[in-house]
């Protein structure tokens, strides 16, 4: 069985696009999730299925935290809640685990939180693969490449991104 959890924090087009250069990463999905009360109202997020021979849940987090302002509760933490979100009681204490063990890597508290992932709703095709359709456009350059060479500091990645047609295009 493939591995599935959800990752929320900033910007969809931004986290789609770190996770889909990530090479072990067979699919990525972007658009809203849903938690259990009381974070139960939509954020913007990604789900993310990996093959966890190629790459590990740690990294993945790691990628995660490095990736977005996971040490900020800044007031766009409703649109944005950083957060792992988890398909299994299992998975939930992994995730717990991992948080606690990667604070030791960042000067201040993590707000990011795991959480149960309840729902998900897709973006609308128009949207999705923003960066693999647009790497020149102006936001990409400037909010989503800068990532993207983190990425590729931290973690083997993919020598091109999918094809949009490939995932859920």
């Amino acid at each position: 069985m493939t591995p599935t959890v959800g990752f929320g924090g900033g910007c969809h087009w931004c986290t789609e696009a770190v996770f889909e250069s990530i090479a072990g990463v067979t699919q990525v999905e972007q658009g809203w999730i849903t938690s259990v009360p009381p974070d139960e109202a939509e954020s913007e997020a990604v789900r993310v299925q990996f093959d966890a021979a190629v790459i590990d849940l740690r990294a993945l987090m790691r990628v995660h935290l490095q990736t977005h302002a996971s040490t900020s509760n800044h007031t766009l933490r409703s649109r944005y809640r950083s957060a792992v979100y988890t398909t299994s009681p299992a998975q939930q204490q992994q995730v717990t685990d991992l948080l606690a063990e990667l604070q030791a890597e960042f000067p201040a508290p993590l707000v990011t939180r795991a959480l149960p992932l309840a729902a998900f709703r897709s973006s609308p095709p128009r949207y999705r693969h923003y960066y693999a359709r647009r790497p020149e456009a102006p936001f990409c350059r400037r909010h989503i490449a800068p990532k993207l060479e983190q990425v590729a500091a931290a973690v083997p990645t993919r020598p091109t991104f999918p094809a949009p047609s490939d995932q859920n295009a």
